[in-house]
């Protein structure tokens, strides 16, 4: 008995360093699967790119703050939103997502939204990629002109003009929060079609914006009770 447990305890040891040697090994094999980088670059490359010194500073905060506070201090992967999303998830596997804006953006490029461990490592070793050849505004610029924000809109200057017929530099901050709540669920969250969860999510943001101090009361308040004036139909 009493060569039990430290035999126990090697045999948990050695089976734990079998499982990161195997991790690293498919992490290794992977990488040398990864497409190239070039798609983005012609992206970035497009009539229709807007670069981010084009775009309403309230917008790219509303976007960072409701979807990856911490952006600017991590390397592609959050690893706290990881352990926090691992927690939440004990109960219901893969239930709550950790993506950051830069694996997102590894999703929208190169990737499917399927719900598997394949896809997720194909997407954080990607998103390692683009961190080390993107600078962290060049990221978030790519994110802003590619995600998909419904009624056929992709990225925030072709959205803006779909459902306020504004070109992006006249965005109000509610409708930058108004737009920013479309990237999770951009039909359920459609203000053409449902108005009221759309301003839910919509004062969420504007709260979180300013929780995380990206606007002061006064703008919050004057953003919750300016009218919503919509053109899309």
């Amino acid at each position: 008995m009493k060569r039990f447990w430290p035999t126990l305890f090697t045999l948990l040891a050695l089976a734990a360093v079998g499982l990161v040697l195997l991790a690293a090994l498919a992490a290794v094999v992977a990488s040398r699967q990864l497409p190239a980088l070039d798609t983005i670059a012609a992206f970035r490359q497009t009539p229709s790119y807007v670069p981010l010194d084009r775009m309403p500073p309230a917008l790219a905060e509303a976007v960072i703050a409701i979807e990856d506070e911490r952006f600017y201090v991590h390397d592609g992967i959050d690893y706290v939103g990881v352990v926090r999303a691992g927690v939440a998830n004990l109960s219901d596997d893969l239930s709550q997502g950790a993506s950051t804006i830069t694996m997102q953006v590894a999703r929208n490029f190169f990737l499917s939204r399927e719900k598997t461990y394949t896809r997720k490592l194909y997407e954080a070793l990607l998103a390692w990629r683009i961190e080390e050849t993107f600078s962290k505004d060049e990221i978030l610029e790519l994110y802003m002109n590619k995600v998909y924000l419904g009624e056929g809109a992709y990225g925030f200057a072709d959205a803006a003009r779909t459902y306020f017929g504004k070109e992006l530099p006249a965005l109000t901050l509610a409708e930058c929060a108004m737009l920013a709540g479309l990237m999770k669920a951009p039909s359920a969250n459609n203000p053409v079609v449902n108005p009221k969860r759309a301003r839910q999510r919509q004062a969420y943001i504007l709260l979180r914006m300013l929780e995380l101090g990206r606007i002061d009361r006064p703008q919050y308040d004057a953003a919750l009770l300016e009218p919503l004036r919509l053109t899309a139909r």
